[in-house]
């Protein structure tokens, strides 16, 4: 579990006064892994023709690809500083036009995913070996949209398409996915489950979807608890979106230190 990036996500978020802090701690693991050992990239040429796609659909927590891509040299300190600046690069969801990096404008929740499937389709039209990630949340995958694209995705035999689904239990507040590993299996895909919060396991699953070729998709469950890492936080539904105060704030920094 990184700590560092996790504080660095609370002070941004809190000096431009917007974001989701435990929706990003959720995936904040997930993509740092991704980045830091499975896609291939360029920073210096974020639209390089032979690199992996990451899209980032659970758009709100965009905060946890910006920490990420500052990582990596996609942008640099002074961006996060300025973030939810008027004007500023960076704003509450992930934009294409404005971040290098970004692969998608998200935050519209099922819009990410069907993008992604025409990125992985493209590429297979082309015979590019290209791999594409997607991630969602367990409540997106109510939506309508990430049903239908889960089933064309199916019948086009997109096996270079991962899906990563962060089951941070969002839906169980309102909606349960009563079995979500058989859901995934009954539309035709991989399923692989793993802690989204352990970086061993993590490369282990994306290691299994890069040695799969069995014609289909791959959708990894990702097991994680929403605010991970701060005690009074985590699966907490008030803070959501909240913004914390000076006191708030030097108690997950001190939790934080790990």
């Amino acid at each position: 579990m990184n700590y560092e990036l996790r504080k660095t996500i609370v002070k941004t978020i809190r000096n431009g006064g917007e974001g989701h802090i435990p929706s990003s701690f959720s995936v904040i693991d997930i993509i740092n892994t991704l980045y830091s050992s499975h896609l291939r990239f360029k920073c210096d040429d974020p639209d390089w023709e032979e690199r992996d796609y990451f899209i980032l659909s659970k758009g709100h927590a965009g905060m946890a690809l910006y920490v990420v891509l500052e990582k990596n040299g996609f942008i640099s300190q002074n961006d996060l500083l300025e973030y939810g600046k008027f004007d500023a690069m960076l704003g509450g969801h992930p934009d294409r036009v404005k971040v290098p990096g970004v692969e998608a404008s998200t935050g519209s929740l099922g819009h990410g995913f069907p993008f992604s499937l025409g990125i992985a389709l493209g590429h297979k039209i082309r015979k590019k070996m290209n791999k594409i990630f997607v991630l969602v949340g367990d409540g997106e995958c109510h939506e309508g949209s990430i049903w239908e694209s889960a089933l064309v995705a199916q019948n086009l035999k997109l096996d270079n398409l991962c899906l990563v689904i962060d089951n941070n239990g969002s839906a169980a507040q309102i909606l349960p996915h009563p079995d979500i590993k058989r859901q995934w299996e009954s539309f035709g895909w991989n399923v692989l489950e793993t802690d989204g919060h352990d970086e061993k396991d993590l490369n282990r699953v994306f290691k299994e979807f890069r040695a799969t070729h069995n014609g289909k998709p791959t959708a990894i469950i990702a097991h994680t608890v929403k605010g991970k890492g701060v005690s009074f936080m985590e699966t907490h539904g008030p803070w959501h979106h909240k913004i914390p105060n000076e006191q708030e704030y030097q108690d997950i920094m001190k939790e934080l230190e790990g």
